[in-house]
Order: structure tokens, then C-alpha cells, then sequence
């Protein structure tokens, strides 16, 4: 596990449901404010319960009617539960002894069009993308000498499950039709889960730590789609998406592998790793270069040295303090910490090897359905706003080394990043549509794929507005030239 943390202990634990908290230590004393939970210990939380485990049995997370969120006044240690119990959930071997989120009746595989990607022969999934996050021309290639100089291309696949599959197709057809007005307060039902896996050829990775990640037949393009070949790949990284009661923004959760690359030293202005990780060379690298792309050489500006911004996404200062933001801290940093240590402790799979990097969500304590919706609509492309008093909620600068590592900031500079203009998910997920022209908002615009699936529906009477996705891919562009 590549995070310094405190060591934690599961003796005599006592966990009653999802939302109860389990302190691994003692003496937690624990304040309520709105949306989220402050702590006035140092120790970190262990927020497992012991139902997820054996992890062969770990069950669906509660999201529902009376689930956790199922209440007027929540704190942040729920949204983490569920962001590990689901994760926990979809890796579980289903009878066949793969992933149940490799289980096409279960969750389907789809396309960036939210089409159905059948599986050929011999394969689990197929991989053909490799555009990252924000901009279709960005792409993460590993550290060759993380392998004696055999690096690979990074390469994505979706995943959606038929609950949110069949909604998006039943809300394209109504917006078509016209019985569902492109700005709508229509949202995902509850259950609702889209997941985007990042894999890599297991060629890229020595053959002493292959047994560390994931592996799995992979039918696989390296001409365009053109051709594929069934080739094994290892998975790196994972966005676990979904809509629980009460939050139709949905969670954006993400995991990584332990051995990828550093996190940002912020006090020594530096990151740095003393071995050879799968996309960080050995060595150290100061600023943003290690995450500013270089479209000529198809790297960041310093070569394989790219790392996670903040550790668990949670921003910090200069002088390693925390950022004064939307989220009170430490308690969040520490529950996540506390989460990561215990749950790993109790594995004994290969799950064991990854960790869960912060989610973010809104803070809708109080409100109905439709105040929910509305709040989504209101916010639109300022919905990532991280400033205190704003509704963000957890790791405010949330993204994944995998798959935002050129987007984990749209400034140039360190010393640029403050609480106002933080990236995250929300810095282009929003209810903003980019598929109509005008300003439509509906919390189903949360969706790309969803979107992208409704633009292709839509034909050639509509024209692609320049909406906030169109800003946020001109953001990614115009930082991307810089160099």
C-alpha cells in the first residue's frame, strides 16, 4: 500500500448495518454538521463492517429506502461505506470465479455511445479506448523501466448496469418524442451504477508482481478497431459511479493499484519514489510537469513521472496543511485512511493490492426529490465549486492517476491551485446538457454516456452546443498547449 498511515486494529468490533461507525481505536468524539461528519480525535476510523466479508460473499450495499441515506442529515462516513462495500461487491467472484462486474448478465460492458459491446470468444472485455478523461487526444503510456523497457498504452473499457441502461434508453426516446422536455428533473433511479476500469497489457508488468493486480483476457485493438487480439491485461484503476436515495449527482467513487505512482509532497513541493512504479519513474519530479501532457511526445512534460495531485483527493496547502474548503478536515482525510487500512487488512485476494482514492458527492441534506434536482439544475457548471459554503462534499479535488492524470488541475502553475478552482468529477460532469442548444438541465446530463447516446439519437437536426462540456474539453486543450 503506497499511503503512510496509522496502524489500526478490528477487535471486538460490533457493526450494526451499513451507517453504524466502528471506531478501531476508542474515544472518538464526534460532531454533526450539515452534510458532512467532524471529528475532534487524531485517530483514524475503521467505518468496515463485517458482513463484507469473506469478500466471496460481500452483499450489495444498502441504497434505498431505508438505507443510510435514506435520512434528512448524513455525514461523509456513509458515502465512504458505500464506496468500498460497492467495490468490494462488483470484484466478487461470481460462480464462474470472475468479477461480477465482468458479468455481462449482470452489468453490461458499453461503449462511450452507451451501446452494447458484445464479447467475443475467449475474452472478458474488450478494450479499444485510450482517449483519458477531458480530451480525445490525450493518452497515458506506462514506465518502460517499470518492465526492462517494455511500456504499454493504458486503455479504458464502461460498464453500466441494466437498471441505468434501460433508464437512459427509456430517457433518450421520451426527450426524442417529445414527451420529456430536454430541460427536465428527471434523474437516475436509485441502484442506478456506471463504472470505468482502466487496464494495461500485462506485458507492462514484470513477471515477479503480475500476481499483485487483476488479470484477465482482454480482446483487444491496437489499430483503431480495426482488428483485435485476445491478449491478457491487468486492471489498474476503477471510477465506481452510482445513485443512491437522496443523490441523483450520484457518488463518484475511485480505486487504484497500490504500485502506479506517488503522491504529491506538498511541503517538499515534489513527488518522488526511490523504485520504478508501472507509471512513475524512479526519481523525483517538482511542479506540474509530471501531469502537464505533451502532445507531441504523447507524455507529460517530465516523461513516466506522473502522480496523484493530493492523496485521497483531499487538497491541501503549500505548507502541507489542509485547504480551507467545502469539507471539514481531517475528519475526512482520516476516515478515509481509516477505511483503506482496515478493509485491506481483512482481504486475502488480490483485491488486497488496491485502494479506495476519496469520492465526491453534494450535499442534499434536508431536501426533497425535486429541491435535489432543482439544486443540481441551480449549480450547473458550478457545481464542482469547493469554497466553504458550497455543497461539494468529500474529496474535493477527486480524480484517478489512471484516468484524469493530465485533468487533476486546469491551472498551470502550483502555486495557481486554490479552493476556488479545484478540479474534479464535477468540473465536467454536470446537469448541463452538451446535446441541445440553449442551456437544458437535468440531472441525467450527469451522464456522458448517457449524452453521448442521446446526441447520436438526436441526428443531424440537432447541432452540439457549446455547453460545459465544450468548455471543460477547450480548459483541457488550451492547458495541454501550455509547455
Amino acid at each position: 500500500m503506497k499511503k503512510n498511515s496509522l496502524t489500526l486494529f478490528l477487535g471486538g468490533v460490533t457493526v450494526i448495518g451499513l451507517a453504524v461507525l466502528t471506531n478501531c481505536t476508542s474515544g472518538t468524539d464526534t460532531e454533526v454538521e450539515s452534510g458532512y461528519e467532524t471529528s475532534s480525535s487524531p485517530d483514524s476510523l475503521c467505518l468496515v463492517d463485517p458482513s463484507w466479508f469473506p469478500h466471496s460473499q460481500t452483499p450489495a450495499p444498502q441504497e434505498g429506502p431505508g438505507s443510510p441515506f435514506d435520512t434528512s442529515s448524513t455525514t461523509n462516513q456513509i458515502f465512504h461505506q458505500w464506496s468500498w462495500n460497492k467495490f468490494l461487491w462488483l470484484t466478487k467472484p461470481d460462480q464462474g470465479g470472475n468479477p461480477l462486474f465482468l458479468n455481462q448478465s449482470k452489468v453490461q460492458q458499453v461503449t462511450s455511445h452507451m451501446a452494447t459491446v458484445n464479447i467475443p470468444s475467449g475474452a472478458m472485455v474488450v478494450l479499444q479506448d485510450t482517449a483519458q478523461a477531458g480530451s480525445e487526444s490525450a493518452v497515458l503510456q506506462t514506465n518502460p523501466d517499470y518492465n526492462n523497457g517494455t511500456g504499454a498504452m493504458v486503455y479504458y473499457s464502461i460498464h453500466m448496469n441494466p437498471l441505468m441502461y434501460n433508464a437512459g434508453l427509456n430517457f433518450a426516446s421520451m426527450i426524442k418524442n417529445g414527451q420529456l422536455p430536454a430541460t427536465n428533473e428527471a434523474s437516475f433511479p436509485v441502484g442506478s451504477f456506471e463504472l470505468k476500469v482502466a487496464w494495461v497489457p500485462l506485458s507492462a508488468i514484470p513477471a515477479a508482481k503480475q500476481s499483485e493486480y487483476y488479470t484477465t483476457t482482454a480482446s483487444l485493438s491496437t489499430n483503431n478497431g480495426a482488428s483485435f487480439t485476445n491478449t491478457q491485461v491487468a486492471l489498474i484503476g476503477m471510477h465506481v459511479v452510482g445513485v443512491v436515495q437522496n443523490h441523483p449527482e450520484f457518488i463518484w467513487a475511485t480505486f487504484e493499484h497500490d504500485d502506479l505512482s506517488p503522491d504529491y509532497n506538498w511541503e517538499a513541493n515534489s513527488a518522488s519514489s526511490a523504485t520504478d512504479q508501472l507509471l512513475f519513474k524512479n526519481g523525483t519530479v517538482s511542479g506540474l510537469n509530471g501531469i502537464l501532457y505533451d502532445s507531441d511526445t504523447e507524455l507529460g512534460e517530465t516523461p513516466y513521472q506522473v502522480y496523484d495531485l493530493f492523496q485521497y483527493g483531499i487538497p491541501r496547502n503549500s505548507d502541507g496543511t489542509f485547504m480551507n474548503t467545502s469539507q471539514s478536515e481531517p475528519a475526512d482525510f482520516q476516515n478515509v485512511d481509516g477505511i483503506n487500512q482496515c478493509v485491506k487488512s481483512q482481504l486475502d485476494d488480490v483485491w488486497a493490492n488496491y485502494f479506495y482514492n476519496g469520492s465526491i458527492w453534494l450535499n442534499t441534506d434536508g431536501k426533497t426529490p425535486l429541491q435535489q434536482a432543482q439544486l443540481i439544475d441551480s449549480l450547473a457548471g458550478n457545481i464542482s465549486n469547493a469554497t466553504p459554503g458550497s455543497f461539494a462534499r468529500g474529496s474535493l479535488n477527486c480524480a484517478n492517476v489512471t484516468m484524469e492524470t493530465f485533468t487533476q488541475t486546469f491551472e498551470t502553475s502550483m502555486s495557481g491551485i486554490n479552493a476556488g478552482n479545484l478540479a474534479n468529477c464535477f468540473s465536467c460532469h454536470s446537469g448541463q446538457s452538451f446535446s441541445y442548444n440553449g442551456d437544458s438541465l437535468s440531472p441525467v446530463y450527469l451522464s456522458h454516456t448517457f449524452q453521448e447516446y442521446l446526441l447520436e439519437q438526436q441526428g443531424s437536426s440537432f447541432k452540439k452546443a457549446e455547453s460545459i462540456k465544450s468548455k471543460a474539453e477547450q480548459r483541457v486543450l488550451k492547458r495541454m498547449q501550455k509547455k
